[in-house]
């Protein structure tokens, strides 16, 4: 069983587990303490019984700067997922689903329009974890990752964001069934 519950500090030297695998995004420390200082509430791990960091996720609240309102590319308030993990021992078990849950709560009770997150576009597993929780490809960023997960003579790598609707988003306006044919720019994504 996990027990959930903000992220600490002294968390850092604990992610190990869950970062070790080659489609999480490891982060510089204070990455991770700027997360921790701005948005606590938004920044969850699952622990095991011996207190070791089993799965994490990241978030914030956040829109595009009020100088793009006009662009077809702003974002209105919403939740954005930066980072969810679990370490391989403990997946399949609802972890990641339970994360991703408490962070969809928290955007429902501010207010947010959705909640967002990019995914390498060759992410397969988690690409189907995310639409089996309600998530769809919103649009693909063309060469987003500076890397290539799977084909090291690649310089670069396409992102999904994928998108999932709140409570706000009655008429679903800022999701849409066809996403894959909308490519953008990393220069579009704010």
């Amino acid at each position: 069983m996990a027990n959930f519950r903000r992220f600490r500090p002294d968390d850092l030297n604990k992610l190990s587990k869950c970062n070790l695998d080659p489609l999480t995004e490891t982060y510089e420390l204070g990455f991770y303490l700027q997360y921790h200082a701005k948005w606590p509430s938004l920044f969850q791990v699952a622990e095991d019984q011996h207190g070791n960091i089993i799965g994490y996720i990241m978030g914030k609240l956040e829109s595009s700067p009020d100088v793009y309102q006009f662009s077809e590319h702003y974002l209105p308030w919403h939740a954005h997922i930066t980072a969810v993990t679990v370490a391989p021992e403990a997946r399949r078990l609802g972890i990641g689903k339970l994360l991703s849950q408490q962070l969809e709560a928290a955007a429902d009770a501010n207010d947010a329009w959705f909640v967002d997150l990019f995914v390498r576009s060759t992410n397969h597993k988690a690409i189907t974890f995310y639409k089996s929780m309600g998530y769809s490809v919103f649009r693909v960023v063309k060469d987003y990752y500076g890397d290539h997960s799977s084909d090291p003579t690649r310089s670069s790598e396409d992102a999904f964001d994928m998108r999932k609707p709140t409570k706000r988003d009655v008429k679903r306006e800022h999701i849409r069934d066809d996403g894959e044919k909308y490519e953008v720019d990393p220069t579009d994504v704010w």
